[in-house]
């Protein structure tokens, strides 16, 4: 079954991520462009999934890692999450 795309907010933090990341950081732009791509996608997502069972990753946001992972030249899925862990952006 497929994930939603929704963000958790605000769960952990007081300050959203969106608040840390400044207005003109060029990977704004970028999320734009494929957040409309992944727009597009997303009826096909739909028809890969199965009805039934329990929720995935949504594959927006796996996606969306992965151009991270590509952007930043990290070499591993798990380096990746480290990064993530030490760096918002």
């Amino acid at each position: 079954m497929r994930g939603g795309d929704a963000g958790s907010g605000e769960l952990f933090s007081y300050v959203s991520c969106e608040a840390r990341v400044p207005s003109d950081h060029p990977l704004r732009g970028i999320r734009a462009i494929v957040d409309e791509a992944l727009e597009v996608l997303s009826p096909r997502f739909d028809e890969l999934y199965s009805r039934i069972g329990r929720p995935s990753i949504a594959p927006e946001k796996l996606l969306r890692a992965l151009l991270l992972q590509a952007f930043y030249s990290i070499r591993s899925e798990r380096q990746l999450m480290e990064q993530l862990d030490y760096n918002l952006l």
